[in-house]
């Protein structure tokens, strides 16, 4: 086969190109630090790298749902303390009453108090984290107390008493709200009718009674208490889970970066050997391509 001039400078220009094409590749991975710019320069490495980034959405919002289920359990811990150490006191004051030497003024005054600690638990099981009612089931847009026409603490029956349930991981949902304010509830009617007992009884100096409604607070506590101890229960139960959720975002960064990350020493070094082509291309083409007539009237 006969080799012309013209398929010389063709060959010449077409592996130039090529050269260019190879240097302008990893000259992008100099800039972007990164194996590939687009799917088509490495299909397998590109699928990879969707399937990697969408496990680390995955866990990023599993994160972002440990902060709020943090949000939710504190605020119920706090919550439940704060009730306990109200009914505490009450029973502090019905111990007191019940000793029956207390005068009628003074019988009146706890009875006062009894009531203002009273509303205090009212204003405790209407706690909300944001704009969340935390003690009312999944009806979470309602309070679950409010006050009737007669000044009495009416506990609503929430309209979803399903627990709030938060997916900590994949199919893992725990729950984060508290026992919900219905007739078997921490906050329940029982409790505000109980102590609307136990005021008429401090004011009529009822002391048998009194004893009942000292039995009845210490139901109440107790049921406080271990409600407290299954909020702290789940609660490190989810620090666990979300020790383990920090270590496959780790994990999947690290794998991520393998996948996709350019190994930069060896850019470098491919930048070297192709400009060291690129310049040998050069040199090549220029002894090969025949001299023009320009060249003879230099």
């Amino acid at each position: 086969m006969r080799v012309t001039q013209s398929m010389l400078s063709n060959n010449f220009l077409k592996h130039l190109s090529n050269n260019y094409d190879k240097m302008g590749k990893i000259q992008e991975q100099m800039n972007t630090q990164k194996k590939i710019t687009r799917p088509s320069d490495d299909p397998v490495v590109a699928m990879k790298g969707v399937a990697y980034r969408t496990n680390l959405t995955e866990v990023q919002q599993f994160k972002r749902n440990f902060t709020e289920a943090h949000n939710w359990l504190d605020n119920t811990d706090a919550a439940l303390d704060q009730a306990k150490k109200a009914l505490e006191r009450i029973r502090q004051l019905t111990v007191q009453a019940s000793n029956g030497t207390l005068e009628e003024n003074q019988r009146a005054s706890i009875a006062e108090e009894v009531q203002q600690l009273k509303n205090q638990i009212a204003d405790i099981a209407n706690t909300q984290v944001g704009d969340k009612y935390i003690f009312n089931g999944t009806d979470t847009l309602n309070p679950p107390t409010s006050v009737d026409a007669n000044g009495n603490i009416v506990v609503k029956t929430p309209s979803n008493n399903n627990p709030v349930k938060l997916e900590l991981a994949n199919g893992v949902y725990i729950q984060v709200n508290s026992v919900n304010s219905d007739t078997n509830g921490i906050f329940n009617q029982e409790l505000f009718d109980s102590m609307d007992k136990l005021i008429t009884n401090l004011e009529a100096d009822d002391q048998d009674a009194l004893k009942q409604d000292l039995d009845n607070l210490d139901t109440h506590i107790n049921n406080l208490v271990n409600e407290r101890a299954t909020v702290g229960a789940r609660s490190n139960r989810i620090e666990l889970m979300e020790d383990r959720i920090d270590q496959q975002e780790i994990n999947v960064t690290k794998m991520m970066s393998k996948n996709e990350d350019a190994d930069m020493e060896k850019v470098i070094t491919d930048l070297i050997t192709q400009e060291a082509v690129q310049r040998a291309s050069l040199g090549v083409g220029a002894r090969v391509i025949q001299p023009t007539l320009l060249d003879f009237l230099r």
